[in-house]
């Protein structure tokens, strides 16, 4: 006889003794979960080689039964809560992936797949299907083979029931120019994901697309992150396309192949009181914050990362080592975090320690200098700086940027008799950097606590000044005229280069003759004209 709905919600709420259970359904995230496996619902892990049944009872009299159904979904957001909405995927379990207790695999790695750029736009696109749902009878759950698994209290619920199928993500992405803008991309890239299920194909595969239609794919790039098993992953728009329009006959001829997609576990606490219970779960309201404090770390490392592929970045070699380490000192509080995280979650759920400790985290964050305000602050100080600089490179695009090692090289050049250097003096110099550092010589996140509260008052940057910013520009006058009066003269060499100089801030004109520094003040009160054999002797 079939079962329907509601006979198979009895058979996963099975009464046990007085006591009423309670099912826990969660996503499977492609981890190999199958009726009668162990779980611990503390550490969001399975257990392997223990069951309560051996193999023989576990694959007699399996209630098995079709569940046909295919969804499309499209997800315009590349924030964690809005990508685990897709896959359907609890706040506790959430929080368990977000510290790296939960490994997913399949079409679950798309989870891991994140924006790597600011100006990244990108759209997903959810393929869904669901073949078979199987789960174990009453008389299964009444004839424990292995009780000693209560003893061991390794686990705390059994999975009961399955449901198969498969998932399909297509990631598409386009990375906006200089010139672009991100809104612009977004909106043309939302419209052609959408298109997808549109297009026809006629004749011998010639797609009913116009002109600009296929300009803009061009532009798009393509990630496939899946359960089915397909000949070549897509890396573009038209690729994507194609795969999509077999997606629904791939698991249909192999049905065999069908994967968890959701799982049901039911507490062994209701078979025997002295197995392991889950006592408590991270309160939403905790986890939500959680995840919310990542997103803003991520946000942060995407921002410098484009920093640090900015051109005019990279000529100063003073402003791209501080941003590595912003990045390397931003990479390692993120992992001080998520350990902490990690350490705590299996203590709460076993009922070792309270939210309290969650939250304790969370304020010893809020004390810190890595607060959202606090990086956001930093990284668009340190936009304004790149800007400046650019500005002052176009403006002297006929003088070469150089590095350290670049301006000892003319320096010391026997053909070069004369070299004057236009410096930026304040590049390397930032007490924020200089506070993260000492923040982090904690091993442990909940020793941070014990530091003094970061006041988030740091100090202005160099060029917001208004005396260091008006002698810049008056510099920046006399070398230029300078310069350009010299332009002929091959004895002399015009640079530019970051020369850390605390005693005089902003930017100075330094001048060096036959190989040494002659004056680091060099004509800031002369008249701009061309060098003179008198002058220049």
């Amino acid at each position: 006889m079939s079962l329907g709905p509601s006979d198979r919600r009895f058979l996963l709420c099975i009464f046990i003794g007085s006591m009423e259970p309670k099912t826990i359904e969660i996503a499977a995230l492609g981890r190999p979960l199958y009726p009668g496996m162990l779980y611990d619902c503390r550490s969001d892990s399975f257990i392997t080689g223990l069951t309560l049944w051996d193999k023989e009872s576990l694959n007699k009299d399996l209630d098995v039964h079709r569940q046909p159904k295919t969804d499309l979904k499209f997800c315009f957001s590349d924030f964690l809560r809005d990508k685990t909405s897709l896959l359907d995927v609890s706040a506790s379990l959430k929080a368990s992936f977000l510290c790296g207790l939960v490994e997913v695999g399949g079409s679950a790695k798309y989870l891991n797949d994140k924006k790597s750029s600011a100006r990244q736009s990108r759209v997903t696109m959810q393929y869904s299907q669901t073949t078979t749902f199987e789960q174990l009878t009453m008389s299964q759950l009444g004839k424990i083979v292995y009780p000693q698994v209560f003893e061991e209290k390794s686990a705390t619920h059994v999975v009961t029931a399955v449901l198969y199928g498969a998932q399909a993500f297509l990631v598409f992405d386009q990375t906006a120019t200089k010139n672009e803008a991100t809104q612009a991309i977004e909106g043309n890239l939302s419209v052609m994901v959408k298109k997808i299920p549109k297009f026809s194909i006629e004749g011998e595969g010639n797609l009913k697309m116009n002109e600009e239609e296929k300009k803009l794919a061009e532009e798009i790039s393509c990630t496939f992150h899946g359960d089915f098993e397909i000949e070549e992953n897509p890396t573009t728009y038209m690729e994507a396309l194609q795969l999509y329009k077999k997606l629904p006959s791939l698991l249909k001829n192999r049905e065999n192949d069908a994967v968890p997609v959701r799982i049901w576990l039911y507490p062994l606490a209701r078979f025997d009181t002295k197995a392991a219970r889950l006592e408590r779960e991270i309160s939403v309201v905790l986890s939500s914050k959680v995840e919310d404090l990542l997103d803003k770390l991520e946000n942060g490392e995407r921002t410098c990362s484009d920093l640090i592929k900015n051109t005019t970045a990279c000529d100063f070699q003073d402003l791209m080592e501080r941003l590595k380490l912003f990045q390397e000192s931003l990479g390692d509080y993120k992992m001080l975090f998520l350990k902490a995280i990690c350490r705590l979650l299996p203590a709460i759920r076993g009922g070792e320690q309270n939210d309290q400790a969650l939250t304790d985290v969370l304020i010893t964050h809020r004390k810190s200098p890595f607060t959202a305000t606090r990086l956001k602050k930093w990284l668009e100080n340190v936009q304004n700086e790149v800007n400046l600089l650019d500005s002052y490179t176009r403006e002297l695009s006929d003088c070469p940027v150089v590095t350290s090692s670049g301006l000892d090289q003319i320096v010391f050049n026997p053909q070069v008799d004369t070299v004057i250097c236009f410096s930026f003096t304040s590049l390397n110099q930032d007490p924020y950097l200089s506070l993260l550092a000492k923040y982090l010589k904690a091993d442990e996140f909940e020793k941070l606590s014990a530091l003094p509260k970061s006041n988030g008052q740091d100090l202005p940057s160099w060029f917001n000044n208004p005396d260091i910013y008006e002698r810049m520009k008056h510099n920046l006058s006399l070398f230029k005229g300078f310069s350009e009066a010299n332009k002929e003269n091959e004895e002399v060499r015009f640079v530019i280069a970051s020369v850390s100089d605390p005693s005089n801030p902003g930017t100075s004109i330094r001048l060096y003759r036959k190989g040494k520094m002659v004056d680091k003040y060099y004509f800031v009160s002369y008249r701009t004209r061309p060098l003179c054999p008198s002058l220049m002797n």
